[in-house]
């Protein structure tokens, strides 16, 4: 399950490296927010809101400067 998890993370930085490369900084964190908003809101509704709850952690350590190919 380790093994998994390490190519789950893999994929994500992936995927955060290639939209950072494509976007500008301010739309990147244009971005971030707003998906970070759906995800807060999509919570309060949710029958597994600890899901989106990571997800919101995950982008404000982004926004932060503590996650991210960038920073």
């Amino acid at each position: 399950m380790a093994k998994q998890a390490r190519f789950n993370e893999a994929d994500g930085m992936a995927a955060l490296s290639i939209w950072e490369s494509l976007l500008a900084e301010q739309e990147t964190r244009d971005l971030l927010t707003h998906v970070a908003t759906t995800h807060n809101e999509a919570a309060r509704t949710s029958r597994a809101p600890e899901r989106h709850q990571a997800v919101v952690a995950s982008i404000r350590r982004i926004l932060d400067g503590k996650n991210g190919v960038r920073h």
